[in-house]
């Protein structure tokens, strides 16, 4: 099966090792990452959502306005929109942008965040409405007449979405989470479920789990795997940039006050990460937690280290266990979206292609 690649557009340069500097929203920075993304074969990018960040949907429309054929996965978080009026806003982007748009759902497992933007429903709570905004979601973007739908959270009378998504049946919708309230969900409305960079044990185990609960609704799904590979010539220059990175991360968050130990993070998929993270820096073949360490599992923060030969095969072994779709991106974000596009993606697209053909040859 061929592989997915999604990339990350921030709305400018910071990360782990860069300070945040100069406009939270820089439209230079944004154009020129989405542009290397898209010269760089990836197949999407993801634009965050967070409770002060710039709004996700206008940052991909400008995105998808400088670039060709890059797809977009839209980080949306269900409840501070109504889903009939979400739904018609992401249909009208696809339609904009030529069939371009995915949405990833994240429901949030902070609730000091959620509290910013208004939300102090509990954390089952919030996966309750998330199951009624897809129903209501799905609904918008599928039905042909107008159609009632009466939910704890959403009461629809007559609701019909007059445009539709370029894409059919509808847009595709992605999932993260990995409590016990999020799985169910999962099962029951992703057509990719997204996982961070776990261990390869922890991803099998992953999949097994939201297969039974999509099976219940006689759904199959994909998977998605998100991390941060860093890439260099030799594997010994990889590890010591590795240790550069972790170096780096320490200093910038002891200089803004941020803690580098004792972390207790409120979402499972954060408490995942530390959990391997646990077990050592280096697990399994070249999976790496240095920086996971360090900053709580904040988001996506698990790499793969070696040269891009190394790192392709290591990829290769997710892909085995049934992941098709890599997110990946740098701590360096721009600089390292090209070098991913050179020397990354291109050695693990052929080494896809050799090994479903020689299944192919075996089954024949």
């Amino acid at each position: 099966m061929p592989v997915e690649f999604i990339g990350f557009i921030g709305t400018n340069g910071g990360s782990e090792i860069h300070r945040y500097s100069g406009p939270v929203l820089d439209v230079g920075y944004v154009e020129a990452i989405a542009r290397a993304h898209d010269a760089g074969g990836f197949d999407r990018a993801l634009v965050a959502f967070g409770s002060t960040s710039p709004e996700s949907q206008l940052v991909v429309a400008h995105a998808a306005s400088v670039t060709e054929r890059l797809g977009f996965m839209i980080a949306h978080r269900p409840g501070f929109t109504a889903p009939t009026v979400a739904a018609r806003q992401l249909a009208t982007l696809d339609q904009f942008s030529g069939g371009r748009v995915a949405v990833h759902i994240i429901t949030g497992g902070a609730d000091d965040e959620m509290k910013r933007d208004g939300d102090h429903l509990t954390k089952a709570e919030r996966y309750a409405r998330t199951d009624e905004y897809l129903d209501v979601l799905r609904l918008e973007w599928t039905s042909e007449k107008p159609f009632d739908y009466k939910g704890k959270y959403y009461d629809v009378v007559q609701g019909f979405g007059a445009v539709k998504a370029l894409q059919t049946p509808h847009i595709p919708i992605y999932f993260g989470g990995s409590s016990d309230e999020a799985i169910p969900v999962a099962g029951k409305h992703a057509d990719i479920y997204a996982l961070w960079g776990e261990t390869q044990a922890q991803v099998r185990e992953a999949i097994a789990r939201v297969r039974a609960a999509a099976a219940k609704h006689g759904r199959q799904l994909r998977f998605s795997l998100s991390l941060r590979p860093v890439l260099a010539a030799t594997e010994a220059a990889a590890w010591q940039r590795a240790d550069d990175i972790v170096a780096q991360t320490i200093a910038l968050r002891e200089k803004a006050g941020l803690k580098t130990t004792d972390h207790t993070p409120p979402n499972a998929g954060s408490q995942r990460l530390l959990d391997a993270a646990k077990q050592g820096t280096r697990l399994d073949k070249r999976l790496w937690t240095g920086v996971a360490a360090v900053t709580g599992a904040q988001g996506n923060s698990t790499g793969l280290v070696g040269t891009p030969e190394q790192v392709a095969e290591a990829l290769l072994d997710y892909y085995d266990l049934g992941v098709t779709t890599f997110l990946i991106r740098g701590f360096d974000p721009l600089d390292d979206a090209v070098a991913y596009g050179a020397d990354l993606i291109p050695r693990v697209r052929q080494l896809v292609a050799e090994r479903d053909a020689r299944r192919v040859r075996a089954a024949s």
